[in-house]
């Protein structure tokens, strides 16, 4: 039980932190430059970012919850690495939420008000200026996102250091 957790642990962190990196030096910067517009470039990466952007609550709440579980039989002195981990996963998904379901939504929003391409839009457009603020926002809260993760994942490595992590408690 405990290896199955661990893996799942594992697996989800790989996921969710790889995913941000493949999209922040891979896909954004490709799309940006292949594409023949950044409206398309845009559309492209907005898409991208929902898809990532569920990959990552999947795999945070498979963390958290295997992570929990594994806190609960761990003797007390490994909770602290323990609790760590589950509070840096815990920012990731509360950020994670609210960029999903708060500013992907009102970026949409502010793109249709600045008549759908936000380029193409008046520099004083209120839609294109509350379009490029959240979008500064998003790009923040990504890097905080991809920081957490990479917290994470030292943690995650210097866990078979922790010579309490294999001891469990019976029940």
């Amino acid at each position: 039980m405990q290896t199955m957790l661990r893996a799942l642990r594992l697996l989800a962190m790989v996921l969710w932190v790889g995913g941000l990196c493949f999209f922040a030096f891979v896909v954004a910067p490709v799309a940006f430059r292949s594409l023949t517009s950044t409206h398309d470039a845009g559309l492209v990466v907005g898409g991208t970012l929902r898809v990532l952007h569920w990959i990552g609550l999947i795999s945070g709440v498979s963390f958290y919850i295997a992570t929990a579980l594994l806190w609960l039989r761990a003797e007390v002195s490994a909770r602290v690495g323990f609790a760590i981990q589950l509070a840096l996963t815990g920012v990731m998904l509360a950020v994670t939420t609210y960029s999903q379901f708060h500013i992907l939504p009102a970026m949409e929003v502010d793109r249709v008000a600045a008549g759908g391409d936000v380029n193409a839009a008046d520099i004083a457009n209120t839609g294109r200026v509350d379009f490029e603020r959240l979008h500064i926002l998003s790009e923040r809260l990504e890097g905080l996102v991809l920081f957490s993760g990479l917290g994470v994942v030292f943690m995650l490595s210097r866990e078979s250091q922790w010579p309490e992590t294999g001891k469990i408690k019976t029940i």
